[in-house]
């Protein structure tokens, strides 16, 4: 669609403006504008407040468009930035929307109200399907039920934790259950290496915080009195039942859809991709499900679209403004990487930015910088082979990292990953009292998940680098399924 030899991209180009230099970080400021309104508007006095429930639609696309029209105009390359960046919008909302279209036709009731017990089994299981039909799928699919079986002490903490382990931590054992992991995954990670290779740290993340949350679980069904031990007797016989489940099978056609071009040779993905092939399934499937479900379900479910409504005029701002953020990690990743020495280093600066960036290209640019590191020798068409195999500890370590950084880190805010502000919605849809933005990462985030993931990375990701890269002896990987060659201990300081 936009080409590198037309319009302004040859001016540019004739003038030998570096794109180095002309991405710059003051070009985030838009992006970091709206997500202060975001927090702050909400807060605000009744005027504001009403202003921005009002208008914050067209406020989102205003600061979209005007990053979008510099970025065009006045970046090299930018157009492309732009095109990308909106594509990648397309398969968000569409995912997220049929996601939740078909969950709001399906109708799931425990008789019994839940105990502190019962609910971390059921968060347990949230974080374990996950893995199955990813951590939207799974977002949407419980979070109804979630709320329905703690309706007599449904608090802000239940939604909190229920985004920290079915929304983001649960789902970073397969490709399937985040989009960072499936990026990895059409990069030559194989299937069931992560689940291999970061099954302890995943078990110690997700125990740590059902473990503080059954704390103050304890302490909620205690406050409720006699109810709650009554409550407590009903649990013993609770009982599942599912209305709307011919809709599992529209909510399993989505899924295949995410991994459609994963499957196909290069030159049909390309094809996929172009026309918005895998999008346009999500849709009709999330159109066949509303109009096939019989209207009592969606009445049952309090079903509304203005949740997803909320998501799509927000993220569209947020996904364009921040292409000047993820183009800024792009030029200068190998300045970045730079500073990074350790697995531990990896695991929080991917983490970091992405709970307020896009993880999926957050883990693509950093999976780049730990290919640089790969020796010379290695041929590139195996290095992914050569860095995952398992007598390469190093590599093991540093793709482990990115890869869990990506991922828990999703829950460090609400647009850290694309669930979390869905699960928002629905509950304030719900009438539960959320935090804020400010709200959710620093009486939450910061002094429950972050000291978690901490000491995460202390126990399974502590190694120091003791080597340069050029010292790396390396052997050439054969044509034929050999085991690539064992890594000596690499240095995280030298890129090139």
């Amino acid at each position: 669609m936009f080409t590198e030899s037309s319009g302004l991209w040859g001016i540019f180009a004739a003038a030998d403006l570096s794109r180095h230099d002309a991405v710059q970080l003051w070009m985030s400021a838009p992006f970091i504008l709206l997500l202060v309104m975001i927090a702050m508007m909400p807060l605000a006095g009744k005027k504001l407040k009403r202003f921005w429930e009002r208008f914050y639609p067209a406020i989102s696309i205003a600061a979209g468009l005007v990053v979008a029209a510099y970025y065009v105009w006045l970046v090299p390359g930018g157009a492309h930035d732009v095109w990308h960046s909106v594509k990648e919008y397309v398969s968000f909302i569409a995912l997220v929307g049929s996601l939740f279209v078909i969950s709001g036709g399906i109708t799931i009731t425990l008789n019994g109200e839940a105990t502190p017990k019962t609910n971390v089994i059921f968060l347990l299981f949230g974080a374990l399907l996950s893995n199955v039909i990813g951590t939207t799928g799974a977002s949407m699919v419980l979070i109804r039920p979630w709320m329905r079986m703690n309706r007599y002490r449904l608090s802000a903490f239940h939604i909190v934790f229920f985004i920290f382990i079915v929304s983001n931590v649960g789902g970073a054992l397969t490709p399937i259950g985040d989009p960072p992991l499936y990026i990895g995954y059409l990069r030559g990670v194989d299937f069931f290496w992560v689940f291999e290779h970061a099954n302890l740290p995943w078990a110690f993340v997700v125990a740590s915080l059902l473990g503080v949350f059954y704390l103050m679980d304890l302490r909620s069904f205690r406050k409720a009195g006699a109810r709650g031990l009554a409550a407590e007797k009903s649990a013993a016989r609770m009982m599942c039942s599912v209305r709307g489940a011919k809709n599992i099978g529209w909510l399993l056609v989505v899924v295949c859809a995410v991994f459609l071009p994963g499957q196909v040779p290069a030159p049909a993905r390309e094809l996929l991709e172009t026309y918005f092939v895998r999008e346009i399934v999500m849709v009709a499937a999330a159109a066949a499900s509303y109009f096939r479900t019989r209207p009592e379900i969606h009445a049952e479910n309090n079903f509304s679209f203005e949740p997803i409504r909320e998501v799509a005029f927000l993220f569209v701002g947020i996904f364009l403004t921040m292409v000047p953020a993820l183009a800024y990690l792009t030029t200068h990743g190998e300045e970045i990487g730079a500073a990074l020495t350790t697995p531990a280093h990896y695991f929080f600066a991917a983490g970091t930015l992405s709970g307020v960036l896009d993880n999926t290209p957050t883990y693509a640019n950093f999976f780049d910088l730990i290919r640089s590191l790969v020796p010379e020798e290695i041929p590139e068409a195996a290095q992914v082979e050569w860095m995952t195999t398992s007598s390469n500890h190093e590599y093991n370590l540093l793709v482990v990292a990115v890869s869990l950084g990506s991922v828990f880190f999703g829950a460090l805010s609400y647009i850290g990953n694309g669930p979390n502000f869905m699960v928002k919605s629905i509950a304030e849809a719900g009438r539960v009292k959320m935090p804020t933005f400010f709200g959710y990462i620093f009486r939450f985030s910061l002094p429950i998940l972050f000291p978690v993931l901490c000491l995460c990375a202390m126990i399974f990701l502590s190694m120091p680098g003791t080597a340069r890269k050029d010292d790396v002896a390396a052997v050439p990987v054969s044509e034929e399924k050999t085991e690539p060659p064992a890594a000596e201990p690499v240095s995280y300081t030298h890129l090139r």
